[in-house]
């Protein structure tokens, strides 16, 4: 799957190095600690160091054409963003595909390990992959509304144990701590109904374009394919203000998806996670050229009608299944044909 690129630049090796292709990832492994993996500084040291040397030397367009690197270097820097489009670029989306990335090359890692005998160095990177798939699900479950449901139950027995108290004040004549227990049923329902409501939408949740399908923004007009989905917007309020989400006639409720962006239409952005109502799909099936350095990783190929064929991975991380291209029946008239 990984033809050309090794993504062994995603993981890190003793004394903080960043390991490179095979054999200097067999040098001694410190697997990652949780903390490494949800603060900000860890974060930093798995996407910014890592992620830079897998575009700038791994990705054969991007040593190729040094103009590019200079384009895309602002999602590293944090550089200038030139283009009313980039309020769509989302960190958290592109941060969430080298997750991906990170936990599959170990998995491949692991197995490699396993292969060569060397079952010390294997137990290690096991060790790690499996830190890793648990902050994995822990985000999968988030998004899909498992834990807004969850907390929806525990408001809900909460609000019990608050009724029963407030019941007991009332009957003690303690009325001041009643109003104040009052106040928080109140407060928990409300909290209650926002998570039933979130968990609700994604149960039910129905998307109008599928993992690798190509679309076309409606408003800036820039190609895209489809590498991720979620039913509601899970970005935070700041990005959602900067990207006018409140305008939108469908808001926040609707399906948001992460894309790639074809980089000769925007270097700048690479990653958008775009409402459902600004992308359309093509008039008719484009199967023109479309460059993007997430590709090879994400999707075997493309297939006749011009979309991208998501990996097994891929399909399953968002419970999707295989999309199918309709065969074209017979001609009737040539079919009765001798």
């Amino acid at each position: 799957m990984v033809q050309g690129v090794s993504l062994s630049t995603l993981a890190t090796c003793g004394k903080s190095r960043l390991c490179g292709s095979s054999p200097s990832w067999m040098a001694p492994f410190e697997p990652f600690k949780r903390s490494q993996i949800t603060s900000a500084t860890g974060k930093q040291l798995v996407w910014n160091h890592s992620v830079q040397r897998l575009f700038l030397i791994g990705y054969p367009y991007v040593s190729r054409h040094s103009g590019f690197k200079a384009e895309a270097a602002w999602m590293f820097r944090g550089g200038e963003q030139r283009s009313d489009a980039s309020s769509e670029h989302s960190e958290s989306a592109n941060e969430d595909i080298l997750m991906f990335f990170f936990q599959l090359d170990l998995a491949t890692r692991v197995q490699y390990a396993l292969n060569m005998e060397q079952y010390d160095i294997a137990q290690q990177l096991r060790n790690k992959l499996t830190e890793v798939e648990e902050e994995v699900i822990k985000q999968q479950q988030s998004k899909r509304g498992l834990s807004s449901k969850s907390e929806a139950q525990d408001k809900a027995l909460s609000i019990i144990r608050l009724r029963s108290d407030l019941q007991n004040a009332v009957e003690n004549e303690d009325y001041a701590l009643a109003a104040e227990l009052r106040d928080k049923i109140s407060k928990l329902e409300a909290e209650s109904l926002a998570a039933s409501a979130k968990a609700l939408a994604h149960e039910n949740a129905q998307y109008a374009f599928r993992l690798g399908q190509k679309v076309k923004h409606k408003k800036f007009g820039y190609k895209a394919v489809i590498c991720g989905m979620d039913p509601v917007c899970g970005e935070s309020s700041s990005w959602m203000e900067n990207a006018q989400v409140n305008k939108l006639s469908r808001g926040s409720t609707q399906p948001f998806y992460q894309v790639l962006v074809d980089v000769h239409a925007e270097p700048n952005l690479l990653v958008a996670y775009v409402p459902e109502e600004n992308l359309v799909i093509p008039d008719k099936p484009d199967i023109g050229r479309f460059d993007h350095p997430y590709l090879s990783f994400l999707f075997y190929g493309m297939d006749s009608a011009g979309d991208f064929i998501p990996i097994k991975q891929l399909r399953e991380k968002y419970n999707r299944p295989r999309h199918e291209i309709p065969i074209d029946p017979p001609n009737d008239e040539d079919g009765g044909k001798a």
